[in-house]
């Protein structure tokens, strides 16, 4: 049984070990990744069946991660580990597991009991394993009425990176009326008002656009992880140049 552990912090990396080599006394091995980058390479030279996947990695993110090797191997084992169970992750580690996958999402301060019934349930029992409090995390994306639609997920990363109601449109492929009405019903489940309405309990006194980035920060629906990979995708639509027809957002 080989089983990968990336993780950048040594000490939370000795005791994933620890406990994947307790646990599966004589008949595991073990190697390491402290980034990203070095944890595709190593996934994809050495094919390892399990792997103890951090979330926050540098120089390529647990999702990233993930992605590259589900896209070789759909039945590769994967249990994420995380500080944070935002829903920005949430939202990534759904979008890329493939159908009948077996994984896990535990936080970093589950007890090592707990760590330990998570190893097994997913490794040696082919469970899915979920913490709690990501769970109702999932839940509320799920949600139709509290949770944000993929399209208004899409609005909060673009206001979050600055762009205008026109660019958001030409990005997106939407009328500027229909970029509008998108970030119209993210301010609604967020619960702010539109500029100038007064409806919510702060009444006019904040711009909408950056109260709800503020909301989104608070909530866990957005972090800097997040941001930079969306920075990067726009980048390349930048690069790329407008569609033939089109011309960019003035």
């Amino acid at each position: 049984m080989l089983v990968m552990i990336a993780e950048d912090d040594g000490l939370h990396r000795s005791f994933a070990r620890t406990i994947v080599e307790r646990l599966w006394q004589g008949a595991v091995e073990v190697i390491e990744a402290t980034n990203g980058d070095e944890a595709i390479d190593l996934g994809i030279r050495l094919a390892p069946s399990h792997v103890v996947l951090d979330l926050q990695l540098p120089r390529a993110t647990g999702i990233e991660v993930a992605r590259a090797l589900w896209s070789r191997r759909a039945d590769i084992q994967i249990l994420f580990w995380s500080n944070f169970a935002d829903e920005s992750y949430v939202r990534g580690v759904a979008r890329i597991v493939p159908p009948g996958s077996v994984y896990g999402y535990v936080l970093k301060s589950t007890s090592e009991e707990g760590m330990r019934s998570a190893l097994r349930g997913v490794f040696s029992e082919g469970h899915c394993i979920i913490d709690r409090e990501v769970r109702g995390i999932q839940s509320r994306v799920q949600d139709r009425l509290e949770g944000l639609t993929d399209g208004e997920y899409e609005g909060l990363i673009d206001i979050a990176l600055g762009l205008t109601d026109k660019a958001i449109a030409a990005r997106r492929g939407l009328s500027t009326r229909g970029a509008q009405a998108r970030l119209k019903h993210l301010y609604e489940k967020l619960g702010v008002a539109p500029d100038g309405t007064g409806t919510d309990k702060a009444g006019s006194a904040f711009n909408s656009r950056t109260r709800a980035i503020y909301l989104a920060l608070a909530r866990g629906m957005i972090n800097i992880d997040a941001l930079r990979r969306e920075q990067e995708k726009l980048d390349k639509w930048l690069a790329a140049g407008p569609s033939a027809g089109q011309r960019w957002p003035q």
